[in-house]
């Protein structure tokens, strides 16, 4: 028998539909359910939510999104269900392990497939005509559990590693609140919280803050606040990078992933706005209250997205604290105080400027930057390890799954 079949000689549309009364101890699936390119469901519903006609699923089954599929939303059913007619209900062959169905439909060519046949402008949708015609690489069931129990032991390693990665996120977010409301004593801990030391607190309009501590709105820090260019410019193959708002959100910047602009048109902007390093981007349209610290020496523009924040005297005042302070809930919390509409999508440059910050003096600046380094040093080592991971199972599926690579049923 060949090793590769049709993808409708693997899997068979399962056609069940239900339009009545579900059985409330099953549960449901939409689209929303799945995340691009994830090998497990992100949550479910409850049947009652879904009062249209739903697609019957059983545990193994494979979940295929026909309705956009550029979105990439495949996933193995862990238990009976229903689910949306936007999704596919695929049932794996006699002779093919459900699991290394489910990879099939997660592979490169089952994708790109759907893509291609595709049908619609908005809202594209493949079909499974279409689809299970599709050769594919199917071995015998022993390689097929072993390519399955590979990446399924990959995907556990990514799950963990997410997970970490999630509680490092909560964890920061709770020493980013101590770091900026209690600050680091003399014998570089935290200063004990004001329930147990009250003495050592005085209230501000920002709430408590160590004595020693001033508050100062951001203009009277900063030498100059400006935003960039108001007009959209001229968007060249190379050049002088142009950051607009999407490039702020990454930990780092990569230029040859942005718009560029020609040398005339950058020099020409910098008359309004020349940032430099040591500088610090915020984010005030869109996604606001991002900042990000320029700390690389290449010469770049702004869009009127992001403003620059230059500050007086960086010798007194850390640019990384300040950085850290912008994107705190300290200034979460007055933007959304600020906000009347209860979504800010906006910032003026004038708020901007009035923004209260927690100042201490420049050698605890130093010790609450210097520990929340510490810290993201921490998350980016698993972040990096993540992405090895992914870019290691996408690897394997593309050898695995193609039959370019073999393996034997005594591989783990």
């Amino acid at each position: 028998m060949s090793d590769y079949r049709k993808l409708g000689d693997v899997s068979f549309a399962v056609k069940d539909k239900i339009n009545g009364i579900k059985d409330a101890n099953l549960k449901y699936i939409g689209l929303e359910h799945l995340d691009s390119s994830s090998s497990y469901l992100n949550g479910y519903a409850e049947p009652s939510v879904s009062i249209s006609t739903n697609s019957v699923f059983k545990s193994g089954d494979t979940i295929f999104g026909k309705l956009r599929p550029n979105l990439r939303k495949s996933v193995l059913a862990p238990f009976d269900g229903y689910c949306s007619t936007d999704l596919l209900v695929l049932r794996s062959a006699d002779d093919v392990v459900p699991e290394y169905a489910a990879r099939v439909f997660q592979s490169e060519s089952v994708f790109r497939c759907a893509e291609e046949t595709a049908v619609g402008t908005k809202m594209p949708r493949t079909s499974w005509a279409q689809l299970r015609q599709l050769k594919v690489f199917c071995p015998e069931q022993a390689e097929q559990k072993t390519i399955a129990n590979i990446l399924d032991t990959l995907d556990t390693q990514i799950r963990q590693t997410e997970a970490i990665i999630a509680k490092l996120q909560q964890v920061k977010q709770g020493l980013l609140h101590d770091l900026l409301t209690r600050g680091i004593d003399a014998n570089g801990q935290l200063r004990p919280p004001r329930d147990q030391a009250p003495e050592l607190y005085k209230e501000s309009p920002l709430g408590w803050i160590p004595r020693e501590w001033e508050l100062h709105e951001l203009q009277s820090l900063s030498s100059k606040i400006v935003d960039g260019t108001h007009f959209t410019p001229t968007y060249t193959d190379s050049g002088v990078p142009f950051l607009r708002v999407t490039n702020v959100q990454s930990r780092t910047i990569d230029p040859t992933k942005t718009k560029y602009i020609s040398k005339a048109e950058h020099s020409f902007l910098t008359a309004r706005c020349a940032p430099q390093k040591g500088d610090i981007l915020l984010s005030k349209n869109g996604t606001v209250g991002i900042a990000k610290l320029v700390d690389w020496d290449w010469e770049f523009s702004i869009f009127v997205s992001l403003a620059m924040i230059r500050l007086v005297d960086p010798e007194k005042t850390n640019p990384s604290y300040v950085t850290s302070v912008l994107n705190s809930n300290v200034l979460k919390l007055q933007i959304q105080n600020r906000s009347k509409q209860g979504t800010v999508i906006n910032l003026h440059l004038e708020e901007i400027r009035e923004f209260l910050m927690p100042v201490p003096g420049r050698d605890e600046q130093d010790q609450i930057t210097a520990a929340i380094r510490k810290f993201e040093q921490k998350l980016f080592s698993e972040e990096k390890t993540l992405g090895k991971l992914k870019k290691q199972k996408s690897g394997l599926m593309d050898d695995l799954l193609t039959g370019r690579v073999r393996v034997n049923s005594g591989a783990c």
